[in-house]
């Protein structure tokens, strides 16, 4: 089921009165406070909020694949971490060898997972929302320019194909014969198959984008005249405070606490 031309226009319109640079600051901060909580109940609701706002802007679509493929394998690779090789653990669920399940493993991972949920949704959900060339235009009219700008916009406008090709890459994979079980180096080879072209090709893509963004002039550092107009408000300006503040003052919080042993 795919958004209405009417209710894809409404929902470009609602963030056409939103200035690129809030919504970095909410991403940024949301995904600051919920790494320094480390709170299950706080990752839940964030993941829970940035699926609702995917699913009420159209994004949901490219949004979750996206994630998926960033999650599955990370959060595989928890789950064998701190599920197998967890030193606080004391409750052994099984065990083999040198090889310990333990209860207090998989909550530590599933904690982790969920934590790192919320951050990558954050970020997805504003990579894919985001209108670039009114976020570069925002940043070069208060002076962010040369570099920055570039990189950010250069990484903005490769993140929504990451998910599609690597779709494809796994459909040419399988028609040369690439079949996947459910044991573990099946698995592992098949992803290693999979990760390798698709990271080559992302830097391939990369290097093509940066070229010719370069090309027109993003990298310079000298006075620039900008066409393009951006909303802004005060209220936003002041949001885009608070937001920051906030996330300093949870992670220097959070620092305080590791540091006293809290």
């Amino acid at each position: 089921m795919t958004a209405s031309p009417a209710g894809r226009t409404a929902a470009c319109t609602r963030r056409t009165k939103f200035n690129p640079l809030t919504w970095l600051a909410a991403a940024g901060s949301t995904a600051a406070i919920t790494t320094a909580a480390a709170s299950w109940q706080l990752s839940v609701a964030v993941v829970a909020a940035c699926l609702g706002l995917s699913l009420a802007g159209g994004t949901a679509r490219r949004v979750v694949p996206a994630a998926a493929a960033v999650l599955v394998p990370l959060g595989l690779s928890l789950l064998v971490l701190h599920g197998l090789f967890f030193p606080e653990g004391r409750t052994v669920l099984a065990e083999w060898g040198p090889s310990r399940v333990t209860a207090e493993g998989l909550e530590f991972a599933g904690q982790r997972i969920l934590q790192l949920a919320a951050v990558v949704m954050a970020l997805l959900l504003f990579s894919f929302s985001v209108n670039v060339p009114d976020l570069v235009a925002a940043l070069s009219a208060r002076g962010v320019q040369g570099r920055f700008a570039f990189v950010l916009a250069s990484t903005l406008t490769l993140l929504p194909a990451i998910a599609a090709r690597a779709q494809r890459i796994r459909q040419a994979q399988e028609s040369r014969g690439l079949v996947v079980t459910r044991s573990r180096v099946s698995r592992a080879g098949a992803f290693r198959l999979q990760a390798v072209p698709l990271v080559l090709s992302l830097i391939e893509d990369a290097g093509t984008r940066a070229a010719a963004l370069e090309a027109r002039g993003l990298s310079s550092t000298g006075p620039r005249t900008s066409y393009r107009e951006v909303p802004d408000s005060s209220l936003q300006r002041t949001a885009r405070a608070v937001l920051v503040l906030l996330a300093v003052a949870a992670v220097v919080l959070r620092l305080v606490q590791a540091g006293s042993g809290g």
